[in-house]
C-alpha cells in the first residue's frame, strides 16, 4: 500500500513539473496578469521568513503558500486573522478556518480582501475630481482548501478560489487552483523536507460592466449619433510553480531551528529564489520565535523589478489546557514605499 501511494505522488511530483515547464513555455510577458492579487502574501510567519518554507509551512497559514501543509492539522481546529500595511497605503486584511475531520482529512475555508480606501472620481467630464465624489474598489479573493496526510511522510492539498475585482462600475470574477504536496524525511534524513506547488491555474480574466458603455458624436455631417462599448482584453492569472527544500534541527530540547529555501518559477514575472529561517526557544507553556529571510530575482534589471527586500519576524505563542494563542509579527522593506507590516493572531483548540 505504502509502495503504491508513494508511486502515485511520485507522477504526480512529475505532473505537476511538467505544466511548470508549459508555463514558462507560455511567455515571458511581464506586467501582463490580470489578478495579480492572488500574488499577496498574507500572515506573518511564512512571509518573515522569506516566503521560502513551503516544504515545512503548516496549518491554516500553509494555504497560501502550500496547501499540502494544512494536513498538520491532525485532531481540532485552527483559526487565523492578519492585517498588512502593504503598499501606497493599501490594506490587506485575511481570515482563515480549518478543521480536522479524522481520516477524511482537513478543510479550510479563507476570505482575503483589499482595502485601496477612497479613491477621488474622475471623468472625461471632470479630469480633476472637482465634484467631490468618491470611490473605492472592491478586491475579494474566498478560498475552498482540502487537505490530507497520505502516508506519515507524505501529504497533499488543494485550493479552489473564486476572485472578484469591482471597480466603479467595471467588474471582472474568476476561478483558480492551487495544488501543492509536502514530503518530510526527504531521502530518509530526518528533518530534511520537500515542497511542490502548482498555483493560481485557471482560465483567463476578462473586465466588463456599463462603465464600458459610451456614445461617439460626430463633429460633421447628418449621422446621429452612435452607441458602443469598449471590449477589455482577457488576461492570463499570474501562474506559477514552486519548489522548496528545508531542514529543521534542535540545539537542545528548547531550542529548535529551521533553514528553508525555494525557487518560484512564473508565467508572467521573473524567476525568484527564496532563503529563510527561525529559532524557537519554549520555556514551559511560552514558545518565543525569531526569524528572517530573503528574496532574489537575478534576471531584474531595475529596481522596479525587485522593491521587496529583506524580511524579518518575531513570534510568540501561548499554550494552555484546550486552547493555543499564537501572535506573530513580520517585517518586509520596500523600495519607493514604506515597509510592509504584518500582525497575525492565531487560535488552535
Amino acid at each position: 500500500m505504502g509502495k503504491r501511494v508513494v508511486f502515485r505522488v511520485s507522477m504526480t511530483l512529475a505532473a505537476m513539473i511538467v505544466m511548470a515547464a508549459s508555463l514558462d513555455a507560455q511567455n515571458k510577458r511581464l506586467g501582463s496578469a490580470s489578478g495579480t492579487q492572488l500574488l499577496i502574501p498574507v500572515g506573518a510567519r511564512d512571509l518573515s521568513r522569506g516566503g521560502s518554507s513551503m516544504a515545512i509551512t503548516s496549518g491554516v497559514e500553509a494555504i497560501y503558500w502550500n496547501p499540502a501543509g494544512l494536513g498538520s492539522i491532525t485532531k481540532g481546529a485552527e483559526g487565523m486573522v492578519s492585517f498588512m500595511s502593504y503598499i501606497a497605503d493599501i490594506g490587506v486584511n485575511h481570515g482563515a478556518v480549518a478543521a480536522s475531520f479524522g481520516d477524511f482529512g482537513v478543510v479550510g475555508l479563507t476570505i482575503t480582501s483589499i482595502d485601496f480606501g477612497d479613491i477621488k472620481l474622475t471623468t472625461r467630464e471632470d479630469p480633476l475630481g472637482r465634484s467631490g465624489r468618491l470611490f473605492s474598489p472592491t478586491f475579494v479573493t474566498v478560498g475552498l482548501s482540502y487537505a490530507r496526510s497520505l502516508t506519515e511522510a507524505i501529504s497533499a492539498g488543494a485550493t479552489f478560489k473564486v476572485l472578484s475585482e469591482q471597480i466603479d462600475r467595471v467588474g471582472a470574477s474568476g476561478i483558480a487552483l492551487d495544488v501543492g504536496l509536502q514530503y518530510k524525511r526527504l531521502g530518509g534524513i530526518p528533518g530534511f523536507s520537500l515542497g511542490v506547488a502548482v498555483k493560481n491555474i485557471g482560465p483567463r480574466i476578462q473586465y466588463d460592466g456599463s462603465a464600458l458603455l459610451g456614445t461617439s458624436r460626430r463633429t460633421d455631417g447628418d449621422r446621429p449619433e452612435q452607441k458602443y462599448k469598449i471590449e477589455a482584453s482577457e488576461n492570463e492569472l499570474p501562474s506559477l510553480f514552486d519548489i522548496g527544500l528545508a531542514y529543521a534541527g534542535a540545539a537542545s530540547d528548547n531550542l529548535l531551528w529551521n533553514v528553508s529555501s525555494s525557487f518560484t518559477n512564473k508565467n508572467l514575472g521573473l524567476d525568484e529564489y527564496r532563503f529563510g529561517g527561525e529559532v524557537s526557544y519554549t520555556l514551559e507553556s511560552v514558545q518565543l520565535f525569531g526569524r528572517a529571510g530573503i528574496g532574489l530575482i537575478p534576471q531584474a534589471e531595475t529596481d522596479e523589478q525587485r522593491i521587496f527586500g529583506t524580511t524579518l519576524g518575531a513570534g510568540l505563542s501561548y499554550s494552555t489546557q484546550g486552547i493555543n494563542i499564537t501572535i506573530d509579527y513580520a517585517y518586509r522593506s520596500v523600495k519607493y514605499f514604506d515597509a510592509n507590516q504584518v500582525v497575525a493572531v492565531k487560535f488552535g483548540f
